[in-house]
């Protein structure tokens, strides 16, 4: 049996790169949601106005 090669290294991270990302990610995902949050808000006051009304 021929024994496998030793793991090459990694490459350096680009952690300023990184963050820029992750930031992007969190205004995408708080965006996501706030637009869920009003849609829900939406529809739960419509229900809720037809079975007053």
């Amino acid at each position: 049996m021929s024994e496998s090669p030793p793991p090459r290294s990694m490459p350096a991270q680009d952690y300023e790169a990184l963050d820029e990302s992750e930031g992007a990610a969190r205004t995408v995902t708080y965006g996501v949601g706030l637009v869920a949050g009003a849609i829900a808000l939406i529809v739960l006051c419509l229900l809720c106005a037809r079975s007053i009304f």
